[in-house]
């Protein structure tokens, strides 16, 4: 790996672990065994490589759930292996990194959001679609307001100021979320199949 993928790699796991505002150019430096001066030779700032990590890490996430989309049996299978893979993301993410992002660094917190509005709501709108069309989700749903929900669903899930972290479990929060959605839009025959997929038991 050249030395900048290095930098970004372990900028991005401290990032990940500790979040992004009390993370410093020096430890980040230590953490990689260079010195400072070499992280300055790619990056002038911490902003800078702030910008790059999220850079790599939104081109990395527009590919991962791509290939979930293509790789599903149905609209429903999509959304809750989306949801697992989110899962696992967030659980090797501290809850503040999104909150430091958008007090600290409103450049790439803007860039962030523009990523959000561009790209990952048209995959959700592409599954709401898809669910319709499959007999899954009601026909009547509006999906341009209900793609924007479910995405800003997930930014509210890791707001700290709504589910502080020693008070909610932020990965049981975002499963709970896309839950409380699915079966919101779900037809009859969606809904058993949700109960299929998370292998939930119910009365007739």
């Amino acid at each position: 790996m050249e030395t900048k993928e290095r930098i970004l790699a372990g900028a991005e796991e401290l990032f990940n672990k500790h979040g992004i505002k009390r993370i410093t150019m020096d430890e980040i430096a230590q953490h990689l065994s260079v010195s400072k001066k070499t992280i300055y030779q790619f990056f002038d700032k911490k902003d800078d490589l702030v910008d790059a990590c999220c850079k790599i890490v939104m081109g990395k996430r527009e590919c991962e759930f791509e290939k979930i989309q293509d790789e599903a049996k149905d609209a429903v299978e999509e959304m809750i292996n989306a949801m697992k893979h989110m899962s696992a993301m967030f659980s090797k993410m501290n809850p503040n990194l999104f909150y430091d992002l958008q007090k600290f660094y409103p450049k790439t917190w803007k860039a962030f959001r523009e990523f959000k509005e561009q790209h990952m709501m048209g995959i959700i709108e592409k599954n709401l679609k898809a669910g319709i069309k499959q007999q899954l989700y009601r026909a009547d749903i509006p999906v341009k307001t209900l793609a924007a929900l479910r995405m800003y669903e997930v930014e509210l899930g890791m707001n700290p100021d709504v589910f502080p972290p020693d008070k909610f479990n932020h990965v049981q929060v975002q499963v709970a979320l896309l839950n409380h959605f699915l079966y919101g839009i779900c037809t009859l025959k969606g809904h058993k199949l949700v109960n299929k997929y998370l292998q939930v038991k119910e009365e007739e």
